[in-house]
């Protein structure tokens, strides 16, 4: 559109050229929906067409170039005015001049590192993005498609089991294990409690899975605790000598990877709250951090 509102002006379109086969994936936008985005890898080829379709047909479209770039970034809710790029690739479709007539360009982006996985959370986002642009003199015209990178993980060397007390003394006294440290995100908890020694009555026990989302450095840090699931163990007292199962199924929930120190902008851990609750509403609890890791989605 020209500074007057009339002249040319074109859509511009993005299309992968193996989008009728590529998987897609569920992923949460900022508002809490679930869409659907095309799922990549790191070090998978980007390839694909820019279609820019002129509005008005016979009228020619001056511009300063066009291009396409493949964008990683994080952007802070807390400092939204800065987006931090680790990923940042630029390929010139076109050169300055102008076009008479809609034309298509092909590109791409060979063998993309992407390093981190997709993520939105409570204070922080990270995504991926191919952006075309036609550059003008006074405005640009853009379009953006966002793809979802998950990570993948071999499995762990060492998992061994967790084997944790609980104890007050002289009233309780709790065993209780897990079968690992490691989890995929299609997993199952397995673990059994033992009470050694009970002499408080207690009504209720469960497990909390829960998520830290910790954002910012020194003293802009902020933690953002969110429980993804409770697994109610017992109603009821139990008794000396009693065992009970674990069997929690963590496809069921909606959870992440666990995250260390994102480019230096976050981490996300997921803990594991052993909570119990007696008859004069007291909470008794033990925390054990997890390890969630990736194998496919």
């Amino acid at each position: 559109m020209s500074f007057f509102g009339f002249g040319q002006s074109a859509d511009i379109d993005i299309v992968l050229n193996d989008a009728e086969t590529r998987k897609k994936a569920e992923h949460k936008t900022e508002d809490g929906r679930k869409d659907k985005y095309f799922l990549f890898y790191d070090g998978e080829t980007v390839s694909g067409k820019v279609n820019v379709t002129l509005k008005y047909p016979g009228k020619r479209l001056e511009h300063n170039g066009i291009k396409i770039e493949f964008v990683g970034q994080i952007e802070l809710y807390y400092d939204r005015g800065n987006h931090h790029e680790f990923v940042s690739l630029v390929k010139d479709l076109a050169r300055p001049g102008e076009l008479t007539q809609s034309q298509t360009f092909d590109f791409e982006f060979t063998h993309v590192e992407k390093p981190y996985e997709s993520y939105t959370g409570q204070n922080v986002k990270l995504r991926y993005f191919l952006r075309a642009t036609v550059s003008r003199r006074l405005n640009d015209i853009s379009k953006e498609l966002e793809i979802v990178v998950h990570t993948l993980s071999s499995y762990p060397e060492l998992n061994s089991s967790i084997k944790m007390e609980v104890g007050i003394e002289d009233c309780l006294h709790i065993e209780f294990e897990y079968n690992k440290s490691k989890y995929h995100l299609k997993d199952v908890i397995v673990g059994k409690i033992y009470f050694l020694l009970v002499r408080i009555k207690i009504k209720h026990m469960e497990i909390d899975i829960i998520k830290r989302e910790t954002t910012g450095t020194g003293p802009n840090v902020y933690h953002e605790n969110d429980t993804i699931a409770k697994y109610e163990i017992m109603d009821g007292a139990p008794v000396r000598g009693e065992s009970i199962p674990i069997r929690l199924f963590l496809a069921g929930y909606e959870m992440t990877p666990s995250m260390r120190d994102i480019n230096k902008k976050y981490s996300v851990r997921y803990y594991l709250n052993l909570v119990l609750i007696d008859e004069e509403e007291r909470r008794y609890f033990k925390q054990q951090i997890s390890f969630i890791y990736s194998m496919e989605w």
